[in-house]
């Protein structure tokens, strides 16, 4: 009994400091350092805390196998180490049943656990909504973004849009911002992200949302989620497409609503209207691809 209290008052104090250690710790810390967290704000997305849950669990389960394995390591390093006076080989054991299905069926469980999480985790984050409050297309081009958001027409008659050029960096290699292709989104409301390619495999990348998604010729992907925090985030394309793949970036804003519709008001006085694929092969460009046209297709 009195083994068990002296345990008890020394396991105290131990969880009185992990408590305040990680108390101590900035929204950044307590997410495992990923990016998107901000210290006493809202999270970028609806699906950021899981991400971000996810991957310290995992972290957590991972440091914990980590220390037991090598503290039996250090274990056996130290109670089977060479004695003074012995000499040749120590007694060579050819098996322990009980031990060997012990670390069969535990790697077995973390995994298959791993696993079960994940795929429920990716599960939720992929699931589409099924009447979104915003639907846009991001179309991917070698290197470069184009951003169509969508009307209520099925023919994008009513839809809006912007073209994007790629990064263009200074001699000192910096990059003016405020030149790059920029989505717009509102706050607050349920978003569904169309994702199409013009060319090769790209990849679309909102660094702060935690998530990123490949693009295929031929094969659309979508995705779903909630802006939670208004601000501005970077982006990016994730997947190596060619030459100027690193300049093929794009800016974020999350504003509100009344931004937002204020925002589209403006493409549509600059005419940037009907359906994007229409506008991108009038200025030239072959049908479906990001190669200017060279009038050979037509035979001149």
């Amino acid at each position: 009994m009195p083994s068990k209290r002296r345990l008890r008052w020394a396991a105290l104090p131990l969880g009185v400091a992990v408590a305040v250690a990680l108390a101590g710790c900035s929204a950044a810390e307590t997410h495992g350092f990923l990016p998107g967290f901000v210290e006493g704000a809202k999270s970028a997305t609806n699906q950021t805390d899981r991400v971000g849950g996810l991957w310290v669990t995992s972290w957590v389960i991972l440091l914990i196998v980590g220390i037991v394995t090598w503290g039996l390591m250090a274990w056996a390093l130290v109670m089977y180490r060479r004695r003074a006076g012995q000499t040749g080989l120590p007694v060579q054991l050819r098996y322990n049943m009980p031990i060997e299905i012990l670390y069969t069926v535990i790697p077995l469980i973390l995994i298959l656990g791993m696993f079960f999480f994940t795929a429920k985790d990716q599960a939720e984050i992929e699931r589409p909504w099924a009447k979104p409050d915003v639907e846009i297309t991001a179309i991917a081009k070698q290197w470069a973004w184009d951003f169509q958001y969508d009307g209520e027409e099925k023919d994008n008659s009513d839809a809006v849009w912007t073209m994007g050029v790629q990064a263009d960096a200074d001699a000192n290699g910096d990059i003016d911002r405020a030149k790059l292709p920029t989505l717009v989104l509102p706050v607050d409301k349920k978003v569904t992200i169309d994702l199409q390619s013009r060319d090769v495999i790209h990849s679309f990348w909102i660094i702060d949302f935690l998530y990123k998604k490949d693009m295929f010729i031929g094969k659309d992907n979508s995705w779903s989620f909630i802006p939670t925090r208004i601000g501005e985030y970077d982006g990016k394309c994730a997947e190596l497409c060619g030459e100027y793949h690193s300049m093929m970036l794009f800016n974020v804003k999350v504003v509100s609503q009344a931004d937002y519709d204020a925002y589209l008001q403006t493409l549509r006085d600059e005419g940037n209207t009907g359906d994007i694929t229409d506008a991108y092969d009038r200025l030239g460009n072959l049908p479906g691809t990001g190669a200017p046209s060279t009038g050979e297709e037509e035979g001149k």
